[in-house]
C-alpha cells in the first residue's frame, strides 16, 4: 500500500520536532586546562615532591588539633557562627545558589493570567468590558542556550562554595596565627619576669656590697638600669599582647576585650611534624585553585551561550479566556477567545554585536585559564617557600638551643666569680643580658616556626596528615 505524502511528512516531522525540542548544546565541551608543562616537569624533579599516582588526599577539618592548643578547639567552631567575614562569604554563596536556580528555571514554560475591567463612554452611551485570560509560552532549548547557562551557573556556584571554603580556612589560619602569637608573648613574659626577679636579686646583692664598701656606686647604678630596662620590655609586651588579643576577639565576632586563655603561663603549642615529601596532587584540592578552575568551566559554558545568538528562537505559545460586556456572558461561546501557535525570531543584522559578545566570552575564558594557571604556579611557590623556611628554622632552632645552654652556663660562672669579688658587675650584666637575649631569640624562633607551619597549611589548603609513614619518613621535628 502506498502511503500518502501527508502521512510520510507527519512521520518524518514528529521525530525531527522531537530532536529539535531535545536541543543540542552549542560551544566547546569543557576540558580542564593543563597546568604549565614546565611547572609539572620542574617540580617532578625537585626534592620534596612526589608523583601523584596512588596518593589520595582527604582534606582535614580539624587540622589545628595537631598543635595541641585547647583554645583552638574551643574557638574554631565559634568562627563558623560569629565571624563576619565568613558570614559575607556565606551570603555570596547563597546568591550564587539563587542565580543557578534562576538559570535552571528557563527550562520550564512561563504561565500567566490577566484580568481587566474597562468602562468606556461614547455618544451612544457607556459600555463596560470585562476580560479574563490565561497564557503560556515556552522557549524550547533547541540550541542549548539554557543548558549552557545552567552549566555556567552551576560552575559559578561551585566556585562560590570553594571561595567560601577558602575564606573559612583563611579565618581559621588567622586565628591560629594570632593565638600562637599570644602564646609566644606569654612565654616571653615568663622569661622576662624571671629575668626581673634575677635582676632584683643582683641589685640587692650589689647594694649590700656597695654599703659594705666592696664595690663602686657605678655597679649599683648599672644594676638599677638593667632592672628598669627589663621592666620597660615587660610593659611593651603587654600592649603587643593586647593588640593580638583584640584581633582574636574580632575574628570571633566579638568586640575587643579580655578572653579566657586557659592553660599554664608560658604554655607553647607543639609543632606538628611537617612533611618534606609533598604530593603535587594535594594542591588540586586547595579551595582557591578549585574556585579558579570552576571559573574556567563557567567561562567555557558562556562561549556556548554567546554562540546561540546566531540561531533563531522558537517560541511555543497559547492563550485563552473570555471577554464580554457582562460577566454572565463569559460562558457563552461567542465570548470565548483563544490563540495557539509557534513563533520564530531571528536577528538578521545587529552591527557586529553578537560577534563582539562572542569575542568577549572567548577573551574571558582565556583570562580565567591564565588566572587558574597562575594560581597553580603561586601554590607551588608558596609550598616551596614554606618548606624552605621550616627547614632553615629547624636548623636555627637547634643551634639556638645550644646558644641558650652556653649562655646560661656562662651567666652562672660569671655570677659565682662576681660573688667572690673576682670580676666587676659589668661582666655580670653582660652575661645576664646575653642569656635573656638568647632565651627570647629561642622563643622568637619557636613562634616563627609555628607561623611557618601555619603558612604551609595555607599553601596546602589544609592539613598534611594524609601522608603515611612511607611518604613522610623525613619530617621536621
Amino acid at each position: 500500500m502506498t502511503k500518502s505524502f501527508s502521512t510520510v511528512r507527519c512521520q518524518l516531522g514528529v521525530p525531527l520536532l522531537a530532536m529539535l525540542l531535545a536541543g543540542c548544546a552549542m560551544g566547546p565541551d569543557y576540558v580542564r586546562p593543563d597546568t604549565p608543562g614546565q611547572t609539572q616537569a620542574a617540580f617532578g624533579q625537585l626534592d620534596g615532591w612526589t608523583p601523584a599516582a596512588g596518593l589520595v588526599r582527604e582534606v582535614e577539618t580539624d587540622w589545628w588539633k595537631a598543635f595541641g592548643d585547647g583554645r583552638l578547639d574551643v574557638w574554631m567552631p565559634e568562627i563558623e557562627l560569629s565571624n563576619q567575614t565568613l558570614a559575607q562569604a556565606v551570603a555570596r554563596a547563597r546568591q550564587s545558589a539563587a542565580l543557578a536556580a534562576a538559570a535552571q528555571a528557563d527550562f520550564y514554560p512561563q504561565v500567566g493570567s490577566n484580568a481587566s475591567l474597562t468602562r468606556q463612554g461614547t455618544a451612544s452611551g457607556v459600555n463596560n468590558q470585562f476580560g479574563l485570560s490565561a497564557n503560556a509560552s515556552w522557549l524550547p532549548d533547541i540550541w542549548g542556550r539554557v543548558s549552557r547557562q545552567v552549566e555556567a551557573g552551576r560552575a559559578d556556584l561551585d566556585a562560590s562554595q570553594a571561595d567560601l571554603a577558602a575564606v573559612k580556612l583563611a579565618m581559621q589560619l588567622q586565628l591560629a596565627q594570632q593565638v600562637f602569637g599570644v602564646r609566644v608573648l606569654d612565654a616571653q613574659k615568663v622569661v622576662l619576669e624571671g629575668a626581673v626577679q634575677a635582676y632584683l636579686r643582683s641589685l640587692q646583692l650589689t647594694q649590700n656590697q656597695y654599703e659594705a664598701g666592696l664595690v663602686a656606686r657605678s655597679d649599683v647604678v648599672q644594676a638599677q638600669t638593667q632592672l628598669k630596662v627589663a621592666r620597660v620590655q615587660l610593659s611593651e609586651l603587654e600592649w603587643q599582647r593586647a593588640q593580638m588579643e583584640h584581633a582574636v576577639s574580632v575574628l570571633l565576632g566579638r568586640t575587643p576585650g579580655a578572653l579566657d586563655w586557659a592553660g599554664q603561663p608560658g604554655f607553647m603549642p607543639s609543632l606538628a611534624p611537617v612533611p618534606t615529601l609533598v604530593p603535587s596532587i594535594w594542591l588540586a584540592s586547595r579551595p582557591d585553585i578549585v574556585a579558579a578552575e570552576r571559573r574556567v568551566a563557567a567561562a567555557n559554558a558562556r562561549i556556548g551561550v554567546a554562540q546561540t545568538a546566531w540561531f533563531p528562537d522558537l517560541t511555543l505559545g497559547g492563550s485563552g479566556g473570555w471577554q464580554g460586556s457582562r460577566a454572565s456572558q463569559w460562558l457563552s461561546a461567542p465570548y470565548r477567545i483563544w490563540s495557539l501557535g509557534p513563533a520564530l525570531a531571528l536577528t538578521l543584522f545587529d552591527g557586529g554585536k553578537r560577534s563582539a559578545a562572542l569575542e568577549q566570552a572567548e577573551a574571558q575564558y582565556d583570562e580565567t585559564v591564565a588566572a587558574y594557571r597562575q594560581k597553580v604556579l603561586d601554590a607551588f611557590r608558596e609550598v616551596e617557600d614554606a618548606l624552605a623556611v621550616l627547614r632553615v628554622l629547624e636548623t636555627e632552632a637547634g643551634q639556638q638551643a645550644q646558644v641558650v645552654a652556653l649562655a646560661e652556663e656562662g651567666e652562672r660562672l660569671v655570677y659565682n666569680r662576681y660573688q667572690s669579688g673576682m670580676v666587676s658587675f659589668l661582666e655580670v650584666t653582660v652575661a645576664q643580658n646575653t642569656t635573656l637575649a638568647a632565651q627570647r631569640t629561642m622563643l622568637d624562633l619557636e613562634g616563627r616556626r609555628l607561623d611557618a607551619a601555619v603558612k604551609l597549611l595555607a599553601a596546602l589548603g589544609g592539613g598534611w596528615q594524609g601522608l603515611d609513614d612511607a611518604q613522610s619518613d623525613r619530617v621536621t621535628q
